[in-house]
């Protein structure tokens, strides 16, 4: 059984006020609790992961060398929020209060 190195996913569905860009790659931490009320939490643009409506992403299945090289470059960059523990959480309304 192969490693995954991390779950990506592709935005097909953005608003305007979200930290998201259609048709661009993101990085899922795994999150069961925001699973089962039909959420992903995703690492956005601005740097941090918040959670997000699973329908706004298609999760990708990479071939392992993808993975690998993903997993590389965000090695290369050093500590991401993706390597953090995470904080609170805040829906995207309530963070642009």
């Amino acid at each position: 059984m192969r490693r995954k190195y991390r779950q990506y996913a592709l935005c097909v569905q953005a608003e305007e006020d979200e930290d998201l860009q259609v048709r661009k790659l993101y990085e899922v931490l795994p999150d069961e609790l925001a699973a089962q009320r039909g959420h992903l939490r995703v690492v956005d643009d601005s740097g941090e992961d918040y959670l997000y409506p699973a329908g706004s992403f298609v999760l990708l299945d990479l071939p392992e060398e993808a993975e690998r090289a993903l997993h590389r470059v965000s090695k290369a960059r050093g500590p991401t929020p993706a390597n953090q523990a995470p904080e609170r959480v805040l829906p995207a309304a309530e963070r642009r209060r």
